[in-house]
């Protein structure tokens, strides 16, 4: 490795350091005692080196004979990756210390699953791929199971685990496939040999079982099977990190390998995109209107919007990879807004995950209300929220790769899926009084949600900036 290497994989190697350090002291001391500040130094480090890569990051760089990418599309990701572990960090700290479920580890394997998701999005060949992918996999596998007096988190680490290695097969499949046809594992050796109308029938089935092992990790249809019973299952701060930061990761992971390694073939892996797509948007929408619990509920939620950044990606255009870019920050803004509503969701200082808890609620919490209003159209894509602009970008750029039908299938999708959404805000306005959730709460928790509402409200004038640095993070992966 040599100087250059090293300052590219400069910030994984520092979280991985910070995150080893920390183990090897908490062996030598109280560990649980101090997993508090654990939690707000780690979030300090990930935020901060967010920052860092932010500021700091120009150019396109490649280590290790072109194993490893930094570019403004992997900078891009592993800055929302960070901010919102971060973000999920910050408000997981009280509601786990009040359970007494705060374990030493939590905060450090939230940390070493960032470094396999940079490692992910920065990926320029299928072994830094698997190695990012296992290093993210392995730590989630814990953290889901965190609750070890829980049969319920015990029984979704693992599923978790039973179907992530399914899925990690499949690819690992895949990518032998695609050395044996290829003869290369690196992005840049492959794109030369699938060519248009000169691709093998071994090396398209070699992408076929990579996008299946990836689209286990995106929860896309007919591969979410695990994810409503480990949201349900896991810890809720646990659900809601894994409703985000892993979510980028891995669809930045599905950009680069369809872009970076097959971008010569477009024509052969939209399709299946676009089937994925509109299967996800479908059963999203579908089985999310039968949920009462809001876990379950935002599961078959993130599997649906899974369905809308795929259509993005399916496009196979720059366009389309910037709309899926602008597609996911808002996706997780919303989302760690929703979950942090859901983390304070407390009667008689237990907490519950019962939407019919939500009855009446504007009437003892009107500002909390309304927050949770915001953030629920903005979900369901209804302007002027800031989330039906980014449905917009995802079907405009449909419609511009003569995907039209795509494009009116999600459409469709959408208007079914703003039932549930909508039907959350009726509970709260219009819902018959009973026993209600506490008032209060968190001031952290409650801080988040009204930040996340006004971001959805506010970034209709530019999305703070959002789609220029999207837009250049896509120049960089599709030329």
């Amino acid at each position: 490795m040599t100087q250059a290497d090293f300052n590219i994989v400069l910030p994984e190697v520092l979280i991985a350091l910070f995150a080893m350090i920390a183990l090897m002291g908490g062996v030598y001391t109280s560990k649980d005692k101090t997993a508090p500040l654990m939690v707000w130094t780690t979030a300090a480090v990930l935020a901060g080196i967010g920052i860092w890569i932010a500021v700091t990051g120009t150019g396109s760089r490649t280590a290790f004979g072109g194993m490893f990418n930094d570019d403004a599309f992997s900078r891009f990701a592993k800055v929302v990756i960070l901010w919102s572990g971060a973000a999920i960090l910050v408000m997981s700290e009280g509601f786990m210390t009040r359970r007494d479920l705060l374990r030493f580890e939590y905060p450090l394997l939230i940390a070493l699953a960032s470094v396999g998701m940079m490692t992910m999005v920065s990926a320029g060949d299928l072994m830094t791929l698997y190695m990012g992918l296992e290093l993210q996999s392995l730590s989630l596998y814990v953290v889901a199971s965190l609750r070890r007096d829980s049969i319920k988190s015990t029984e979704a680490g693992l599923k978790y685990f039973v179907l992530g290695a399914l899925s990690s097969g499949l690819l690992l499949y895949g990518a032998s496939l695609t050395y044996g046809f290829s003869g290369t594992t690196l992005f840049s050796g492959i794109i030369q040999t699938a060519t248009e109308g000169h691709v093998s029938l071994g090396l398209l089935f070699g992408l076929v079982f990579l996008i299946t092992g990836l689209a286990f990790k995106v929860s896309a249809v007919p591969f979410h099977m695990w994810t409503p019973d480990v949201y349900e299952g896991s810890p809720t701060p646990v659900t809601a990190f894994f409703a985000t930061a892993p979510k980028v990761a891995a669809m930045a992971l599905f950009a680069r390998v369809v872009h970076d390694a097959f971008g010569g073939v477009v024509a052969d892996w939209s399709q299946i995109l676009a089937l994925l797509s509109v299967a996800s948007m479908f059963l999203g929408a579908i089985a999310a209107i039968g949920q009462r619990d809001i876990k379950r509920l935002m599961a078959y939620s993130s599997i649906a919007h899974m369905g809308y950044a795929l259509m993005g990606l399916a496009a196979g255009t720059a366009f389309g990879v910037q709309a899926m870019l602008v597609y996911m920050t808002i996706y997780v803004t919303m989302n760690v807004g929703t979950f942090a509503f859901i983390l304070s969701m407390e009667r008689d200082g237990r907490h519950v995950t019962d939407i019919d808890a939500l009855n009446a609620y504007s009437k003892t919490s009107p500002a909390k209300s309304l927050a949770l209003l915001v953030l629920m159209f903005s979900l369901a894509g209804v302007p002027p929220m800031v989330g039906f602009f980014g449905k917009y970008y995802v079907l405009l750029a449909a419609v511009e790769a003569d995907l039209a039908w795509l494009a009116v299938a999600g459409v469709i999708a959408s208007v079914i899926g703003a039932f549930y959404y909508l039907r959350i805000v009726y509970y709260m306005y219009f819902g018959e009084e009973g026993e209600g959730l506490d008032r209060g709460g968190s001031p952290i928790l409650g801080g988040v949600l009204i930040a996340s509402a006004a971001a959805m409200v506010l970034g209709v004038i530019n999305l703070f900036g959002v789609e220029g640095l999207a837009a250049a993070a896509a120049a960089t992966l599709v030329n």
